[in-house]
């Protein structure tokens, strides 16, 4: 069974290719910089971009499964290409394919749900990975600086949504299926920093920023508007579901969910000085 991973360098790429390696298949990794992919020797690394999927059509010859996700760049713009990536798949007899939703309208996931290809789609609430985003503010200043710091997140370790992909492109039974994930707790901003503090053994502040401070950071960073109303709403007033416990990864996987604890200390060297 070979399987093409797309967005293989990403968060959640990675876990996908890892995971389905780790179970003995082979891997086929869309990246568009295989010598920067830095991927396990095992997988098949090929030049690719799904905003032209003609170009890497080749890509899908042999292919049994087929992971996408549904956007591109550093602003998520959504991919268009979905029709055409379809009938690539079909055509080279793809039996299951995974979907990423990515948090907003999806023309691409709309192709997928459309198509006579089993389908999944797998709907992450907010990456563990995501707090690596304050790494160098912790490693430089003991410090952790957000708006809304008592919001409450499920969020979910990476390394389990690649499971449940893994297992929805290997294993019958999901076609059809949409997979909300999320980790074993709610927690808000300070329980992740008290986590991280136990991690990296050194302690760390929270500064709450107001709602106008928080605009001028993300102004000042380059942040697009839309996406700067985007967070305000998420932060602000997280939906549900990115604030309830599921138990979606350990029905799936068999196995509990990870733990928050789990994920900082795997990854406590990135907070330290």
């Amino acid at each position: 069974m070979t399987i093409l991973v797309t967005g293989a360098t990403g968060t959640v790429g990675r876990q996908v290719v890892q995971e389905l390696l780790s179970r003995g298949h082979s891997v086929r990794a869309l990246t568009r910089d295989p010598a920067r992919a830095d991927l396990p020797a095992e997988a098949e690394l090929v030049r690719g971009d799904l905003t032209d999927p003609d170009a890497c059509a080749a890509a899908f010859q042999g292919v049994t499964g087929l992971h996408l996700i549904t956007f591109e760049g550093p602003y998520f713009t959504p991919l268009e290409t979905g029709p055409r990536i379809l009938e690539l798949a079909t055509a080279a007899g793809v039996r299951r394919i995974t979907v990423l939703h990515g948090g907003g309208p999806s023309p691409l996931e709309d192709a997928v749900r459309a198509g006579d290809v089993p389908w999944t789609v797998v709907i992450p609430v907010e990456f563990m990975a995501n707090a690596l985003e304050w790494a160098e503010s912790i490693r430089t200043e003991d410090q952790v600086s957000e708006p809304f710091v008592d919001r409450l997140s499920a969020m979910v370790h990476e390394a389990d949504i690649g499971a449940v992909v893994a297992v929805a492109l290997t294993e019958g039974g999901h076609g059809g299926q949409e997979y909300v994930l999320t980790g074993p707790q709610a927690l808000t901003i300070r329980d992740k920093t008290e986590t991280i503090a136990a991690a990296r053994n050194r302690a760390v502040e929270v500064v709450e920023l107001t709602r106008e401070e928080a605009l001028a950071r993300w102004r000042a960073e380059g942040q697009p508007e839309e996406v700067i109303s985007f967070l305000l709403e998420v932060y602000g007033n997280t939906p549900e579901a990115g604030r309830t416990v599921v138990d979606t990864v350990e029905r799936i996987t068999g196995r509990p969910a990870r733990t928050f604890a789990e994920w900082a200390a795997q990854h406590a060297g990135a907070f330290r000085a």
